[in-house]
């Protein structure tokens, strides 16, 4: 692509912008992506081999002389910098119009320390891709802000001295291949506390009455619930701990029979009215979008992941419909509050719109950025109905959501008002019991109309209860009541709720701990490491995340502390302030500071010995029971056996010490909450060498176990003694079968069991006389014709599948290897770049887009069914970026011969080559974070 003179080199982050951008500037201005980060920390071990000895060797940062740091050009991103430069070449001036934050600071003081421009530089800014945004960024630029490179260097530096020091740790003394991380860590210690509460949790249980009232003579009926016998309240849910005892003072604890009791005498009394009381209820509408809210919103509406909603907010960004989506500001420019304002007033009358506008000033804790919040793009919104016709699925979906949110905090609050009443009567033993109701009616929905915020499940019901339109009847002191039903109800407290993805990124948000635009990528490291997983939308830590934090928590203390970790976001704020050093913060970090008795974390590494591998790895579940994480994952094993006091570890009389403990692998199906010592002894008895008896074959005779071993449940045959000792040809093999994913080993019956161990299944033959076998594999069920196999879709299909069936698979292509192509999953399109027609494949590593000449693999969070054109030619783009890939071939060694003595001059010039690469007199920006 060649410019002509005079013309200006734009540089943007993603190619998503480029074509928007260029329509904007229009033919003097030439726009091109650098696609995020051109150059990072190397690996050491990728370092010359002149500096892996040197002080760059251990971090490729040289941490004894001012944290300076070594960086290089992606091997991936060469292409593009050439590209680049030859652009620059012929441009009058350099506008880098990277993102407004610290890693587009970073990148675009990158971009200048490795293009070297001999023209001016501008630093253009924008947080919307509108036509007036463009052109008003473009006439006011400014310089690159020193202070926010050093704040992302330092950041940038920081995570890769925790990540190379303490990974290592984890490492020797938990696993190989584990990685700790400054906001995984401490992210991941969270939904493993959560996870500690529930296990230590002790359900307890309280009745209550709940009663049915309206006034005599007949009228409205209504609900009302007993709060009060003989003047002591009741107890409810929230006056229990979480062991199970009852924390609250003089109150009532009823029990199934005391509170059946009252349910049959309330019907026999008279109640009445006691109390009657009103009060305005006023409900205000929530700030509009940022960062962690967003995705907080999306989780609850949307079910999407933190992933998933910044990845489609990035499209929304990047076409021009929303304001950049990594924020931490709830402000609203004038143009914005007067477009939301408006936009309100047209749809729902004037009314619903206050006199002032309102202004959500207040930022959350070590707010960083400077943008607005997050809304709808330009001075004029548009509507969801006049996007719906370029918008599809997931991002009109979060359109529609922003949109909502932002006009709504722009609108008047819901008025209403909310009464309360309390009935009275005197039961047969003289006892007063007390009933009451409440109810909220809404006379002005205000915002409401527009939007309402969504709730996570752990918020109490009481709140819910409060916000609900509920009407009374109207009444008045000492009006007489008909009991229409009075009802005994047993309730059981319940254990702390589990994080979901919301609900953790808010806590995060709320210690101040990790950034807006960390949250999701902190989310999906720790699920990707291992260390978390799903059930539904919950979050359930891993047994190997309880054997890290643990590690962490004893030995590295402050890293995972949330108030350190806090203190180090608002360093970087500092830093990035221009009120710290960057030198001086790093240098307290990793050596400490002796006069304020402050351990750096060069000394926290030092003392390894000290840990035990074998304690940290040990869960104890009590009763004797622990978890142990070995080599192989989790299992649970019998430290005191039975018959054996825990205590005093005298043997009763009788019982039988095996000399090596029991052990049982434990699935991943099993939450750590629910491994109780009882589920710890019902799966060692699964375990054990026996197994568990099904019954015998009617045709062998032979015994049928189900056991549990390291790769799962199984159930095979006991072969006789006599049968075991047959050696040679004349040796049996038992049968063996893995259970299906839908099997329980513990339910698991005679019939399922042979039926699996008659495995595989002849379906028939094809026209040749060549068998079609069912059979279940590492890889699942399929069907097996001489060399040909096929995958099947279900397990229960090795049982069901008929020989049409088979014959009309085999007559379908391969899908894999020679086989005849598929047919595309979905077009897209022509690419803007090459021209040609682009469709979405399956290929034998997931779904791919391709435009014939070049193929991108879609990322784990693209779904071809709501792939759009636009994401299909970025990764396309991002692809064409990274250049064909290369592959080294093999060079034939030619006989070894007497190297030359070195010369001086080439070592110097080597030298002089690795410096180059250094922070030295000018700062090299650091890359997004690991």
């Amino acid at each position: 692509m060649a410019t002509s003179t005079g013309r200006k080199l734009v540089i943007v982050e993603s190619p998503g912008k480029v074509k928007s951008i260029q329509g904007y500037l229009g033919d003097d201005y030439v726009v091109e992506a650098s696609i995020g980060h051109i150059r990072d920390l190397p690996n050491p071990r990728e370092l010359p081999a002149d500096l892996k000895k040197g002080p760059f060797g251990k971090f490729a940062v040289d941490v004894d002389n001012g944290f300076e740091a070594y960086y290089v050009v992606d091997a991936d991103k060469k292409k593009k910098v050439t590209e680049l430069r030859r652009l620059l070449k012929d441009a009058s001036e350099l506008y880098l119009a990277t993102d407004e934050d610290r890693e587009g600071e970073a990148i675009a003081w990158h971009l200048h320390e490795v293009l070297k421009p001999k023209v001016p530089v501008k630093r253009m800014v924008f947080n919307e891709i509108t036509k007036e945004a463009i052109q008003r960024a473009v006439s006011t630029t400014r310089d690159i802000d020193q202070d926010l490179v050093d704040a992302q260097e330092t950041r940038r530096i920081l995570d890769r001295l925790y990540g190379y020091e303490v990974s290592p740790v984890l490492w020797r003394k938990v696993r190989q291949g584990l990685s700790a991380g400054r906001v995984q860590s401490v992210a991941t210690r969270m939904v493993v506390e959560r996870e500690r509460l529930r296990m230590a949790f002790r359900k307890a249980s309280f009745w209550d009455v709940e009663g049915d009232f309206s006034p005599e003579g007949g009228g409205q009926a209504f609900t009302a619930r007993l709060t009060e016998v003989a003047g002591r309240r009741v107890a409810q849910g929230r006056d229990f701990a979480d062991d199970g005892r009852l924390t609250a003072k003089n109150v009532v604890h009823l029990d199934e029979e005391a509170a059946r009791e009252i349910a049959t005498s309330v019907l026999a009394i008279d109640v009445m009215v006691t109390d009657v009381a009103e009060k305005p209820y006023t409900r205000r509408p929530s700030a509009p979008f940022i960062t962690s809210t967003l995705q907080q919103e999306a989780s609850r509406k949307l079910r999407m992941s933190s992933k998933n909603a910044m990845r489609v907010a990035q499209r929304l960004y990047e076409g021009g419909y929303i304001t950049y989506m990594r924020t931490d500001s709830t402000t609203l420019s004038e143009q914005a509050l007067t477009a939301a304002r408006q936009q309100a007033r047209d749809l729902y009358g004037a009314e619903y719109v206050p006199d002032s506008p309102r202004r959500y000033e207040k930022k959350s804790k070590n707010a960083q950025e400077a943008h607005e919040a997050i809304r709808p793009a330009g001075d004029r919104f548009r509507t969801p109905a006049q996007v719906a016709g370029q918008l599809r699925g997931e991002e009109f979906a979060l359109y529609e959501l922003i949109w909502k949110r932002t006009v709504a905090s722009q609108m008047a609050d819901a008025r209403g008002s909310t009464a309360t009443v309390q009935l009275g009567g005197e039961l047969a033993d003289g006892r007063r019991v007390t009933f009451a109701a409440s109810g909220t009616v809404i006379t002005f929905r205000g915002f409401l109309a527009a939007y309402e915020e969504g709730r996570d499940e752990e918020e109490t019901a009481a709140r819910a209860a409060a916000d609900e339109e509920r009407r009374l009847p109207k009444l008045s002191v000492g009006v007489p009541l008909d009991t229409l039903r009075a009802e005994a109800e047993g309730h059981e407290t319940k254990p702390p709720a589990r994080y979901t993805e919301a609900t953790l990124v808010k806590a995060l948000e709320e210690k101040g701990i990790g950034r807006p635009s960390t949250y999701a990528a902190t989310v999906g490291t720790i699920q990707d490491r291992g260390y978390v997983r799903t059930r539904g939308s919950a979050l359930i830590p891993t047994w190997l995340a309880f054997a890290v934090t643990r590690l962490l928590e004893e030995h590295f203390t402050e890293l995972v502390d949330y108030d350190f970790t806090a203190d180090m976001e608002e360093s970087l704020d500092q830093i990035s302030r221009g009120d710290l050093g960057r030198v001086q913060w790093l240098q307290r970090f990793y050596f400490g500071d002796e006069t304020r008795d402050i351990e750096g974390l060069s000394e926290l590494v030092e003392d390894l010995g000290e840990i035990d591998a074998r304690e940290i790895s040990t869960i104890p579940l009590g009763d004797g029971m622990v978890v142990r994480v070995g080599r192989y994952g989790p299992y649970v094993e019998e430290v005191v056996p039975s018959g054996v006091d825990p205590v005093t570890g005298e043997v009763a009389e009788g019982a039988e010490v095996a000399a090596t403990p029991r052990r049982a692998t434990i699935t991943d199906d099993l939450a750590p909450d629910e491994m109780t010592p009882d589920k710890a002894r019902e799966l060692l008895e699964l375990a054990s060498d026996d197994g568990r008896e099904l019954g015998r074959d009617p045709e062998s005779g032979r015994a049928i176990v189900a056991r549990s071993g390291r790769y799962g449940p199984y159930v095979t045959e006991v072969l006789s003694d006599e049968e075991a000792e047959l050696k040679g040809k004349a040796k049996i093999k038992p049968r063996t079968a893995s259970l299906f994913k839908d099997m329980d080993l513990a339910t698991v019956d005679l019939e399922s069991a042979l039926r699996l161990l008659s495995l595989p299944r002849v379906v028939g033959t094809d026209a040749e006389g060549v068998e079609i076998t069912a059979q279940n594999g590492r890889y699942g069920p399929y069907l097996k014709k001489g060399t040909d196999s096929r995958s099947l879709e279900t397990e229960q299909q090795l049982f069901s599948i008929t020989a049409e069936e088979a014959l009309a698979i085999y007559a379908q292509p391969k899908q894999r290897g020679r086989g005849a192509a598929k047919p595309p999953l979905k077009e897209l399109g022509e690419d803007p770049v090459s021209g040609k027609p682009v469709v979405v494949k399956d290929g034998r590593f997931g779904a791919y887009v391709t435009d014939g000449e070049t193929n991108a693999t879609l990322r784990k969070d693209d779904d071809v069914e709501t792939l759009t054109p636009e994401r299909g030619f970025e990764l396309l783009a991002e692809k064409r970026a990274k250049g064909p890939a290369t592959r080294k071939r093999a060079v034939k060694k030619a006989p070894a011969k007497k190297a030359p003595a070195k010369k001086a001059p080439a070592k110097k010039a080597a030298a002089k080559k690795a410096a180059s690469g250094t922070r030295s007199a000018t700062k090299k920006a650091a890359p997004r974070a690991e």
